[in-house]
């Protein structure tokens, strides 16, 4: 495995510390974690946990992508998606201009659909409606993974909705183009652009200021608290998860008991469960996933409510996730063990569920298990496993505890370009 060293976030980890004067047991001293634990996983024999790595660089006041390295650049460009950045970028910039990004190229999947000024080519007014199902397409792709297909289509689609929606202002238009904003953070967040999915969600809320839709903007606070989640903010987390259940609040009354509002309220203590998960709150966990479960119950499995795949299972699945959050690894496997997921399930939740699992297998030695995780995760969507910071930390963490790999981990570290 040579380069293999140079490739974990322990290096970069040692390299931000010692740019910052602090020594191994200088910065195992501000951060709940042991010297012997940092040195371990600095010297590549641990894995370097997402909460280590959001400890650390909440610590040093760095982005945690200067310790995962993401954008992984090289991967990004040999799967000939680094070009997808770009175009959205200037789709989600030029979003006050009512011609968005003037002529836009017309791709072969879009002839004969769109002509980039509200209308079908050959001059027919496009609907809402029809505007509409094109961005539910587009959540879609990305459900499945399919980031590059998505992520081609979505500049010119951007524009498209752009202009409708400033030519002809309407509540579908604007929840069609925030809907639209989503897909570009998801993609962005799934390839480790986290500026621009943070840009994304700006928009987002621009677009559902004008819907004058609680919902979008209830699932954009939970968006926004992910964010800090992913950066160690517990506490602005939190509170912007409770953002969310107050902007919930001003729904008209005859709609908070619609089955979208439950949905929403539902994924907004999901988010709060991972995010007390990680600040170790096990009370806040639980309440939080208790009234996740008394609201998917009365759901059902509501994957297509905003694309957050709520219901009972992934109320199950988060379980997962918080006991890994929590360190409690044997408990996150018995966990797993009841995991049902649904037939039709999004492969994107499928794979992150396998991830996770990954996660656990390795912390509690069941190395061939936890191989066996992450190539299952590779089999569901392989350009998010390819791109996932977990996934490829397990990698690191099984080759380091294995004096002999074998060749499908060998492979594996290889495809993940470590």
């Amino acid at each position: 495995m040579r380069g293999l060293k140079e490739e974990h976030a322990g290096v970069r980890i040692a390299h931000q510390r010692k740019l910052a004067g602090l020594t191994q047991r200088g910065l195992a001293a501000q951060i709940p974690y042991s010297y012997s634990l940092l040195r371990q996983v600095e010297e590549g024999r641990k894995n370097a946990s997402p909460d280590l790595i959001s400890a650390v660089a909440r610590l040093l006041r760095i982005d945690v992508t200067a310790l995962t390295g993401q954008p992984y650049v090289t991967e990004l460009q040999q799967d000939r998606l680094a070009a997808l950045i770009r175009p959205i970028r200037e789709s989600l910039d030029l979003y006050d201009l009512e011609d968005g990004l003037g002529h836009v190229p017309v791709t072969e999947g879009d002839r004969g659909r769109w002509d980039g000024n509200g209308h079908g080519y050959g001059g027919n007014e496009v609907r809402p409606a029809e505007l509409a199902a094109r961005a539910d397409d587009l959540c879609r792709m990305v459900r499945a993974t399919q980031l590059s297909k998505a992520g081609n289509a979505l500049p010119a689609f951007v524009a498209e909705v752009t202009s409708a929606a400033h030519r002809t202002p309407s509540t579908v238009l604007w929840q069609t183009l925030g809907s639209a904003y989503r897909t570009a953070h998801d993609i962005a967040t799934k390839l480790g652009f986290y500026d621009l999915a943070t840009i994304a969600l700006d928009r987002l809320g621009w677009a559902a200021e004008r819907a004058s839709d609680p919902r979008l903007a209830a699932v954009r606070q939970y968006m926004r608290a992910l964010t800090y989640f992913r950066e160690g903010e517990h506490t602005v987390g939190l509170r912007l998860v409770e953002a969310g259940h107050r902007a919930l609040s001003e729904i008209d009354s005859a709609e908070r008991e619609a089955r979208e509002t439950l949905a929403v309220r539902g994924q907004l203590h999901l988010g709060a469960s991972v995010i007390a998960a990680r600040a170790h709150d096990a009370d806040a966990v639980e309440g939080h996933l208790h009234e996740a479960a008394a609201y998917a119950q009365r759901t059902g499995e509501a994957s297509r409510v905003h694309w957050l795949s709520f219901g009972p299972a992934n109320v199950t699945v988060h379980e997962v996730s918080a006991q890994v959050e929590m360190r409690r690894y044997g408990k996150a496997l018995e966990k797993s063990r009841q995991v049902r997921l649904p037939h039709g399930w999004p492969m994107s939740r499928r794979a992150h569920f396998y991830v996770d699992r990954a996660r656990a297998e390795m912390e509690t030695g069941r190395c061939d298990a936890a191989l066996e995780s992450v190539m299952t995760a590779r089999k569901l969507a392989p350009e998010q496993t390819r791109y996932h910071p977990g996934a490829r930390e397990t990698i690191n963490g099984l080759v380091a505890q294995r004096r002999r790999t074998p060749d499908s981990l060998d492979n594996m570290a290889a495809w993940l370009g470590l």
